[in-house]
């Protein structure tokens, strides 16, 4: 016995639920597998708690820059009350709320684990019973990554932690060793520095923290971190581990060192290995390759679709979404084609300073042979960057195509410039001519007007 459903949805985070509520919204009969929570990495382990974690710190070292708000500092980050906030922004772990909304959208539920059993076949394992799904339209595949384990000798035997168990922490480790100086990595870094751990250290294997960045971002953050007491170690490989009480680890040059609890950030893969690819003729354990409007490039009929961190493309929560809907507009019969994962991925590393990046850095736009000219201003350089406190510093850049007259990459540093990256996205996907941006006038006084600032520096 199966059931039939137009479009079968394998996965419930952030991607899927997009697919899910499009699919659904307009007229088609949907199934969503899940084996765990619906929402996803993004809502119970990841973006959400750890962003809830680093709130705390970030609004008491704004309020330091701010004479009148840095004399009543006066204490310390209540730890215990950040974990209620973050138990209170996953909803503790539960998901009433979205499977709610996925009956007013008219999706239907299967809890289990999901598995491809050949062409528009999908096979829902459910405690002692089993269910086989089949699609009339489309199977979207949205099971997103696992954390990559490496391979350090005595690794498995010290109970690390992943970052699971960082984001959903309720003590603060007198000491943490961080293996891993990418952006998940270092905001948990900091953000139990803040809320109380002793000694942070970040063992890093490249030559800088966030390693695919401009250089200067990574130099930044690594200044800050140790101006607050964070020891960041880069160019250094674990080669072993071990727990007696504390863990140790041992480093490739002899060097050893010791915290209460390792947190283990080396990156994602995606979660592929047990879903029945190779019953379509994929390799399990890899990602997926798919077209511009999110097929599987290997399969036939065109039925099989992949979406989010499981295909590769753009490993990020909002592109995964991004990517959800065109590929429910595609199902529905659409034209589609992903082009924003390929030239304007925007990201941000939510430390302080924060590091807000989209399109090519200068060593990716080099590397492509784009005819290109950067320019630079200092984050702190305007008044509106005067008016939210003292010591406000950091670096904006632009990578310019000088051919086409038109911005491909940007770069941010210093707090809150989060909210400088939708305009750089917007010129980079609308590819906007410089001549026209000199005419989009940055309010006064706001730190948009770096803006000003780059395009004058450009010779405008």
């Amino acid at each position: 016995m199966s059931d039939t459903f137009d479009v079968i949805v394998v996965g419930g985070g952030p991607a899927g639920e997009n697919a899910v509520g499009r699919c659904a919204g307009r007229g088609l009969s949907v199934a969503l597998v899940e084996k765990e929570l619906i929402g996803g990495e993004c809502s119970y382990w990841g973006c959400i708690p750890s962003k809830t974690l680093i709130r705390p710190g970030d609004v008491v070292a704004a309020a330091e820059r701010v004479p009148g708000a840095a004399e009543a500092v006066t204490g310390h980050i209540a730890a215990v009350s950040a974990f209620a906030q973050r138990d209170y922004m996953t909803s503790n772990w539960k998901d009433d709320g979205q499977v709610k909304w996925l009956g007013e959208v008219g999706a239907t539920l299967f809890r289990g684990v999901g598995r491809l059993a050949g062409a528009r076949a999908v096979e829902v394992a459910q405690d002692d019973a089993g269910q086989r799904l089949e699609a009339r339209r489309a199977v979207v595949v949205a099971t997103g990554t696992v954390p990559a384990v490496p391979p350090i000798e005595g690794l498995a035997d010290v109970m690390a932690w992943d970052n699971r168990d960082a984001t959903g922490s309720h003590d603060v480790p007198r000491r943490l060793l961080v293996l891993g100086g990418g952006a998940a990595g270092i905001e948990l870094a900091q953000a139990f520095r803040r809320l109380g751990s002793e000694e942070v250290t970040v063992l890093e294997g490249g030559p800088r923290l966030l390693g695919r960045e401009e250089p200067f971002a990574g130099g930044q953050v690594q200044a800050a971190f140790e101006a607050e007491g964070i020891r960041v170690l880069t160019d250094v490989r674990a080669t072993g581990a071990r727990r007696n009480r504390a863990v140790t680890v041992t480093l490739g040059d002899g060097r050893q060192v010791e915290g209460d609890e390792l947190f283990v950030s080396v990156g994602r893969r995606a979660a592929t290995a047990d879903l029945g690819l190779e019953t379509i003729g994929l390799e399990p354990g890899r990602p997926i390759e798919v077209d511009d409007s999110l097929r599987a490039r290997a399969v036939d009929g065109g039925w099989l679709y992949a979406i989010g961190d499981v295909n590769g493309r753009a490993p990020l929560t909002h592109m995964g979404k991004y990517q959800g809907r065109l590929a429910a507009d595609a199902i529905l019969g659409r034209e589609v084609r992903a082009f924003a994962d390929e030239i304007a991925v925007p990201r941000v590393t939510f430390t302080d300073p924060q590091v807000a990046a989209v399109g090519l850095t200068e060593s990716d736009a080099r590397a492509r042979g784009v005819a290109l000219r950067t320019v630079t201003t200092e984050t702190g350089g305007v008044p509106g960057a005067y008016t939210r406190g003292n010591g406000i510093s950091g670096t904006c850049k632009l990578v310019v195509d000088e051919e086409r007259s038109v911005v491909v990459g940007a770069t941010f540093t210093g707090p809150d410039v989060q909210e400088l990256l939708h305009s750089a996205t917007v010129a980079i996907v609308g590819a906007v001519p410089l001549e026209t941006l000199w005419h989009a006038v940055p309010s006064f006084p706001t730190v948009s007007e770096v803006w000003l600032r780059l395009l004058e520096a450009y010779g405008l």
